[in-house]
């Protein structure tokens, strides 16, 4: 499933996919991989200054993580263009979720946040329900 958010011209999208070849539902170890694209729709060129995370495990559980960058880049992004990577999470549940946001700067010096939308780590080791 693809996740997408718009916040001031910019679109984020994320797609999560649960990685088996990596997890151990044995020992409570479970990883996903997510690829994000991040479009610029807006009429100004933006730079990636920096990553918010916040991860919740199935028990509510939650990790924040802030960096720089993604995938240690700081990209620039033009109107009309997109950057694309890909990263991963892993879990000590089989299903959780991941909120985000990103700090931008435009051409103008003008910091702003750009919303990552929650998205779902579901894996094929717990049934889903629907809240």
């Amino acid at each position: 499933m693809r996740y997408a958010e718009t916040t001031a011209g910019i679109t984020v999208e994320v797609e999560p996919h649960f990685l088996e070849e990596q997890s151990s539902p044995a020992d409570g170890h479970y990883v996903w991989a997510y690829s994000v694209r991040i479009a610029n729709h807006s009429a100004a060129r933006v730079q990636l200054l920096s990553r918010h995370w916040w991860i919740t495990d199935a028990l509510g559980r939650t990790q924040e993580v802030r960096g720089p960058g993604v995938v240690g880049e700081q990209p620039h992004i033009a109107p009309g263009e997109a950057f694309e990577y890909a990263s991963g999470a892993p879990l000590p549940t089989a299903s959780g979720m991941m909120v985000g946001s990103y700090q931008l700067i435009g051409e103008d010096g003008r910091q702003f946040d750009v919303a990552v939308p929650a998205f779902s780590l579901d894996s094929p080791h717990e049934p889903m329900t629907v809240n």
